[in-house]
């Protein structure tokens, strides 16, 4: 929802600035036109950047052909059937073939249709055809496969490197300074003397989003912490760790907190199991917020250097991308860092013990 009002506030701005230049009759016809075309072109840009994909596309040429490699296409629809997306048809959203049924892509989703590709749609335009379970390994599914490989032997690599000796080597000397920043400055200071439990799941929380995010400023498309399925099962993660791991002293507080007159005890009751559900939902749109955004500002001001075509658009805006560039390098740190944080206070406030004294005098 959040990246739809993006993209939309986007194409207002881009059309209102062009309507304002609109004032003179011919030739500034043929110009708005023309803008509006690359405005519109901009936009389905910015979405397919947004939107995962079933293949992984390195660049497109001048052409217009997608440069890069396909993908497997998995999904389930009465048994498991399979493809390469490179069959003929299927990327360009073409009806195709499958064991005597036809399937056809539809912004990325894949449908089951007829021999000519007909889709059902309402009156709002969405499409209402069967939708099969897609099992495919996407662009996204992809790039969270060979993160999760990479930290692996990244992280194994480190632990035999300190069993020979205890001065980091290697990739361990630019890495141990953030381990033990997140073990001395967010693990510590939420969750106490109990941190030990879960600071393999920080440490693998924090690094896993910090790689996405930093592989979410390469060139070639990948947003994987823009999408919200994703930020929803890191948060999912973090609500069931707490969950599980909480005390009594916890859910004493949830359900019949200590020192509150009944009345209250029974209002507060359902804003504290309510309270369980938000900070998870908060840690997802904050994540996916962020993320999303910063993609879309910095496609946004790449677009504008097309839409406006002049010397100062041509020095402005790069400029600008290149500063928006730059903070969304802090971004990526910083988002890594909060979700860490906040995980780690939510498991503290789950764990620690609370001091009912003032109750045992009454």
């Amino acid at each position: 929802m959040f990246k739809k009002f993006a993209v939309l506030f986007y194409s207002i701005f881009v059309l209102n600035l062009v309507s304002a230049q609109h004032g003179e009759a011919g030739s500034a016809t043929t110009e708005l036109s023309e803008k509006d075309k690359v405005s519109k072109e901009n936009k389905e840009f910015i979405d397919h950047h947004l939107l995962d994909a079933h293949d992984f596309t390195l660049m497109v040429d001048k052409e217009g052909h997608h440069i890069g490699f396909p993908l497997p296409v998995i999904f389930y629809d009465n048994g498991i059937h399979a493809f390469m997306s490179s069959k003929e048809g299927f990327m360009h959203g073409e009806p195709t073939e499958v064991d005597g049924n036809f399937y056809k892509l539809h912004h990325e989703k894949i449908y089951k249709t007829d021999a000519k590709g007909t889709l059902a749609e309402d009156k709002e335009g969405h499409v209402t055809s069967e939708k099969i379970l897609d099992l495919s390994i996407t662009k996204s599914v992809l790039i969270i496969l060979l993160t999760s490989i990479f930290m692996f032997v990244l992280f194994t690599g480190m632990a035999r490197s300190y069993k020979k000796s205890q001065v980091p080597t290697g990739a361990a000397r630019f890495l141990e300074p953030l381990v033990i920043f997140v073990r001395d400055e967010i693990a510590i200071p939420n969750i106490g003397h109990k941190y030990k439990r879960f600071i393999g799941y920080l440490l693998t929380v924090f690094f896993f989003i910090l790689f996405l995010n930093v592989l979410g400023l390469m060139p070639f498309g990948i947003n994987v912490t823009g999408n919200i399925t994703m930020t929803f099962f890191l948060a999912i993660l973090t609500y069931l760790i707490t969950t599980f791991s909480a005390n009594k002293d916890y859910w004493l507080h949830i359900f019949w907190m200590p020192g509150v007159p009944v009345p209250m005890k029974l209002i507060m009751l359902p804003i504290e199991l309510l309270g369980t559900i938000t900070k998870p939902f908060a840690l997802m749109i904050r994540l996916f917020a962020n993320m999303t955004a910063g993609h879309i500002v910095v496609m946004s001001l790449i677009g504008l250097i097309y839409v406006f075509k002049n010397f100062v658009a041509g020095v402005a805006f790069p400029f600008l991308t290149l500063v928006i560039y730059l903070l969304e390098v802090l971004v990526a740190f910083l988002q890594a860092y909060i979700f860490t944080m906040l995980s780690a206070l939510f498991i503290g406030m789950a764990v620690q013990e609370h001091e009912h004294e003032h109750h045992a005098a009454h």
